[in-house]
């Protein structure tokens, strides 16, 4: 929907999210493929946190950690998939200004979110690894409950910057979305106004910046992770000391080489048409391997889910 506002504007009050529509021989199958990954996610996602929850052995702060973590993608997909989800089996894909505004601000918050609580992850295994005789202080509840809640703030006023620059902006037509949900680029290319430009190298600048602070912070960590395992005598013990690591530092790797992918890669004249099928690998390939990674490069979590799950359903076996 469109209303003219004088000879050279109209001002957009809804949008079209073009989505897949370029592929519609491939919907369907677009359709069984991402639901039955969302599913998996929130399947995995909802196993993690039971498993957390029921084994007191794991009521530690990396767990409660991964907890938070769990919570935070399962509200970004959320934000995303399922709208998604309906457009691709849907004739009619029309979104209000404000579902578009509400969608890109849960999306950022939550996606943010979760760069955060990995950034505190891997603070987390610094403690652990590097000052382990303080570790007990330094992560008591109290402050695991504080780094969390401030992960969430720092989530929630990154979505609230980014959304209000976006949506302070006039979107003058037309009201086409080449992307399958509110996203930044795209909705700049349909905004007027002598900011636009401004905009968008702000935002991009706040989006790169955090990003990349947060990547910093858990390159640093690592680093001197690095250098504490190297001194430790034994094989087993470096081996051990690691492995507390590898399921935090593979999501990482993941997390931030999609991210880097879509925020540094070169704006070409097709880039939204890129942007479209790239979007997928950070909101339906990241979250879905995330759970995996978690359930089978960390021992004691798998052994948590084996215990207090197939325990149940073979207890003969167990």
């Amino acid at each position: 929907m469109a209303v003219t506002l004088g000879r050279n504007y109209t001002f957009v009050s809804e949008f079209i999210l073009i989505g897949f529509s370029t592929f519609p021989h491939l919907q369907l199958m677009f359709f069984l493929l991402f639901l039955l990954m969302y599913l998996f996610t929130l399947l995995g996602n909802l196993l993690i946190m039971a498993t957390i929850w029921s084994e007191h052995s794991l009521h530690t702060p990396m767990y409660r950690f991964l907890c938070a973590l769990s919570i935070s993608e399962i509200f970004y997909t959320f934000a995303i998939i399922p709208r998604m989800l309906a457009d691709l089996l849907s004739a009619l894909h029309s979104i209000a200004l404000l579902a578009c505004a509400s969608q890109m601000f849960f999306s950022f918050m939550f996606g943010f979110t979760h760069s955060f609580l990995l950034t505190v992850m891997g603070y987390d295994r610094y403690v652990a690894i590097c000052h382990p005789l303080r570790y007990n202080v330094l992560m008591s509840p109290r402050g695991c409950a504080c780094l969390v809640a401030w992960s969430w703030v720092g989530g929630s006023f990154m979505g609230t910057v980014v959304t209000t620059a976006i949506f302070n902006l006039t979107f003058c037509g037309p009201s086409e979305i080449h992307h399958f949900a509110c996203h930044v680029p795209p909705l700049l290319k349909l905004a007027c106004g002598k900011n636009v430009l401004a905009v968008a190298k702000g935002v991009g600048m706040v989006c790169i910046t955090a990003l990349l602070g947060c990547f910093l912070l858990i390159l640093l960590s690592y680093a001197f992770i690095v250098a504490t395992i190297l001194k430790i005598p034994s094989a087993e013990g470096r081996h051990k000391a690691f492995s507390t690591c590898a399921s935090h530092l593979t999501v990482v790797v993941v997390h931030y080489g999609f991210a880097s992918v879509i925020y540094l890669k070169p704006k070409g004249p097709k880039s939204l048409e890129g942007d479209t099928l790239m979007g997928i690998t950070y909101t339906v390939l990241t979250p879905f391997l995330s759970p995996i990674i978690f359930s089978l490069r960390n021992k004691e979590l798998k052994n948590a889910m084996k215990k207090a799950f197939l325990s149940k359903l073979y207890p003969e076996k167990m």
